[in-house]
């Protein structure tokens, strides 16, 4: 099993779990069953867009130029 398809299975595995949990407490009325879910994805798109941000920011001109270059040899249909 290569490394990108055992990071699949991780993940495949942790969301099986967390919707189990999840299911488990919202049949108990739970509201942390509605406030952690809501916490976590608000709190993971921030993240990603602070890494999107990030990787903008932090781009040096040299990566822009060769990008542009390649873009340039592509042939316009």
């Amino acid at each position: 099993m290569e490394g990108s398809q055992r990071l699949g299975a991780i993940i495949i595995l942790a969301t099986m779990f967390e919707m189990v949990v999840f299911l488990w407490a919202i049949s108990r009325r739970s509201y942390l069953a509605v406030a952690l879910p809501v916490t976590l994805v608000l709190g993971s798109l921030n993240a990603l867009a602070f890494w999107i941000g990030w990787t903008m920011f932090t781009a040096t001109e040299e990566e822009e130029e060769e990008l542009e270059t390649t873009l340039e040899d592509v042939p316009q249909t």
